[in-house]
């Protein structure tokens, strides 16, 4: 008859459970998989196959009860790991959807919005269709696998222990914010340099004529140059955003790296 003892079943208990809290944590945070949409049954089943797969490759895990003082900062620990690494992967998003929001500002669509259940507010449709084509993108570049390897990998860069977690990590996340700006502004500057030009020409016309009623045709002729440009940069969008997602999977790794006093 099989026997074990109560410390060697607290023992396997502990060895699922600490990756599980990170797992779990970047599962809910991470682009795709933390999406409202999906069901949280989903997201928890999937946390736990994936424990299930990469806590067999783990070294030492430090047998820690989770109700105890060391117990509760460690699992602080994995669930900030977990959720900076997830969170840093939806700047990537974050970065076109912002895209989205200065390109139907541009073109006077600001009107022309909707309630978004993802982000709990008012988002524009063109922003949410720019959203639907990166989440497109991202998973024909296989983005949702390469995530599941940075989360394998960020076991051996950050071990599961009691270290402190250093703080050139934090600020290096902190720095990645910049980049739902500059990407956003960066992808839609062709656009928002066309229309300033369209916006300086009638300026000039309506001085040189000003019986001319430019604000009857100043939107039309905006919206019109608007749609002729984003046609022509809809193409070039998958290359932009295939460097985006890299420079992001990239500064992922860098992050685990610091947060464990890596250079």
């Amino acid at each position: 008859m099989l026997e074990f003892t109560s410390g060697q079943l607290t023992g396997w208990v502990m060895l699922l459970f600490w990756p599980f809290v990170r797992i779990l944590a970047f599962i809910a945070t991470a682009p795709i998989f933390g999406e409202i949409s999906t069901p949280r049954r989903v997201k928890l089943g999937l946390a736990m196959l994936l424990t299930f797969i990469i806590a067999p490759t783990l070294g030492d895990i430090p047998n820690v009860p989770p109700v105890s003082i060391a117990g509760v900062w460690l699992v602080m620990q994995q669930v900030a790991i977990g959720v900076a690494l997830g969170l840093t992967m939806r700047l990537a998003f974050g970065a076109v959807q912002s895209t989205g929001e200065f390109i139907g500002m541009q073109m006077g669509l600001g009107f022309a919005s909707f309630y978004s259940a993802a982000l709990g507010a008012n988002t524009m449709v063109l922003g949410q269709l720019l959203n639907t084509f990166a989440m497109l993108l991202f998973l024909a570049f296989n983005g949702h696998l390469v995530l599941i390897h940075i989360l394998a990998e960020t076991f051996r860069l950050l071990p599961i222990g009691d270290s402190m977690l250093h703080a050139e990590g934090w600020q290096l996340a902190a720095q990645t914010g910049a980049i739902v700006f500059t990407a956003g502004i960066s992808l839609a500057l062709p656009l928002i340099a066309t229309l300033l030009t369209i916006n300086m020409a009638m300026g000039i016309l309506n001085r040189a004529s000003p019986q001319l009623s430019i604000f009857s045709i100043g939107f039309p002729m905006t919206l019109l140059a608007g749609l002729t440009v984003l046609t022509f940069l809809i193409p070039g969008l998958g290359d932009a955003l295939h460097q985006l997602f890299d420079t992001l999977f990239n500064r992922t790794l860098e992050i685990a790296n610091a947060l464990a006093g890596g250079n």
